[in-house]
């Protein structure tokens, strides 16, 4: 909530970006926990489509790492 990531992201819904739940469903292994941290980070375009996700350089890497294995938990409510 504090970062913006609802303005992009909704834990169901496809908003700008993928649904937590669709990230959950690509990544829900853990293989990919650091990529996922470092794309946090540094933002990237590609993956889910045209709009770019934008860099958060400062946000902590434990906070991306906090919010990445949040997610990948299947994004609880």
């Amino acid at each position: 909530n504090d970062n913006g990531c609802l303005a992009c992201h909704a834990r169901d819904t496809k908003v700008l970006g993928p649904s937590y739940l669709e990230i959950y469903s690509r990544y829900g292994d853990g293989d990919d926990t650091g990529a996922l941290v470092q794309k946090i980070l540094n933002g990237g375009s590609g993956v889910w489509g045209p709009v770019p996700m934008p860099p958060h350089p400062n946000l902590s890497e434990a906070d991306a790492e906090r919010m990445v294995a949040w997610i990948l938990d299947g994004a609880p409510q």
